[in-house]
């Protein structure tokens, strides 16, 4: 919303002064989100333990409502100022929830189900009615706004407490349903009866803020791949096998920040500062495409350990080639769709690669794991270098 649609000057306005330069990020919004590294991990180490098809849905399943409830997060400190002793302590009570919300992710589907819904439906509900009591005197356009969000999500909280109180698939299926109606409700403009719809144009996003909000978060998922790596290889004895395995699973890690930061996150971030509704591209760039890009890190993530355990002395089997050359693809897709939507490129270097990783996926069973990992580390450095080079070509001929 633009100043004019606030209150200004009271004491009580907790939101972020717009003086035209960028919003800084907070380090109570930094201590915030070391409760998502531990999403991550539980979320990866769930998937290890499950490597099924049933499990490889629970766990996009917990990493979706994983990221919708950081990235509802993220909104709000974009329009709320974390150095406000109110906003300060909801983010303090949210750590607190996130922190259950975590610790309950790997008995999600079974004996700790009440614990995730409760944990989930009082952070997204919560949030929105601390954000109306903000927002009551001083910005007509987005209390209304999260009126309609309180409703939908409200909605959606129903389903989540019913399924927590049933069992095995039954369950799944029902939250299932509440994380649709979730999803569904920012692309619905939060539609609700008599209030209508909102706005993008109305959202009144900083930028910056939200891009770096979001680079933060893929920073702490590339993190705790990192850690995970260190934390096997640390267990291991040294052989050629796994030490290979570990200089790979670390030069992917490095290439995947390359693919990212080198280009795509300082490019994205002008592209949104500068646009004209950026409430329309935060609400696509960056509240839906960055799950492509976690999920392809976790996805890694797990391959790395599956190759740090068995590098060599046999074929890979059909888990190990999902994860270690799916993680990679998923990524790259997800950096594909990621530059399209926020740059309006489609980079030919992740298409390329995409094709050599399928390539190496179909000549998986034929390889063992050390040499698929290798592959795909190669394989991500080079859709890196080539972004990079032609990149600089473009910026020399500009001058």
């Amino acid at each position: 919303m633009a100043e004019s649609k606030r209150v200004l000057g009271s004491k009580h306005d907790l939101a972020r002064a717009r003086t035209g330069e960028e919003a800084k990020v907070e380090y109570v919004e930094l201590f915030f989100d070391l409760v998502f590294v531990f999403a991550v991990t539980q979320i990866s180490h769930t998937l290890l333990k499950h490597l099924t098809v049933l499990g490889a849905f629970h766990a996009a399943f917990l990493l979706m409502a994983v990221w919708w409830v950081w990235v509802y997060t993220s909104w709000v400190t974009n329009w709320m100022d974390p150095r406000h002793g109110p906003v300060r302590l909801l983010l303090f009570v949210l750590m607190l929830a996130g922190l259950l919300l975590s610790t309950s992710i790997p008995e999600a589907f079974d004996s700790r189900g009440l614990v995730f819904a409760g944990a989930y439906v009082f952070m997204q509900v919560g949030r929105s009615i601390f954000m109306l009591w903000a927002l009551r005197l001083h910005n007509k356009v987005n209390y209304l706004n999260f009126w309609r969000i309180t409703a939908w999500l409200s909605l959606s909280g129903v389903f989540w407490i019913a399924g927590a109180f049933a069992e095995g698939e039954t369950r799944f299926a029902i939250w299932i349903v509440a994380l649709l109606i979730e999803y569904t409700a920012p692309a619905a403009a939060f539609w609700t009866p008599r209030l209508g719809a909102s706005k993008t144009a109305e959202w009144d996003v900083e930028g910056g803020h939200m891009a770096e909000r979001s680079a933060l978060f893929i920073i702490i998922a590339l993190g705790e791949s990192v850690l995970v790596t260190g934390a096997t290889f640390a267990e291991l004895e040294l052989t050629t096998g796994v030490m290979v395995a570990f200089l790979a699973s670390f030069g992917a890690s490095v290439a995947m920040w390359w693919i990212y930061f080198n280009i795509g996150a300082e490019t994205a971030k002008h592209h949104i500062e500068t646009s004209s509704d950026p409430g329309r591209v935060a609400r696509i760039a960056y509240t839906y495409s960055p799950l492509l890009l976690v999920a392809g890190i976790i996805v890694t993530a797990v391959g790395d350990e599956l190759t740090l355990a068995h590098p060599s002395g046999h074929h890979a089997d059909m888990a190990s080639i999902l994860t270690i050359v799916g993680g990679p693809a998923l990524y790259v897709f997800g950096n594909l769709v990621f530059k399209r939507i926020a740059m309006n490129i489609v980079p030919l270097s992740h298409m390329i690669g995409l094709a050599l990783l399928l390539v190496v996926g179909l000549s998986g069973p034929l390889l063992n794991p050390m040499t698929l990992s290798v592959l795909t580390t190669v394989i991500l450095f080079s859709v890196a270098y080539w972004e990079y080079r032609l990149h600089s070509r473009r910026l020399a001929a500009s001058h």
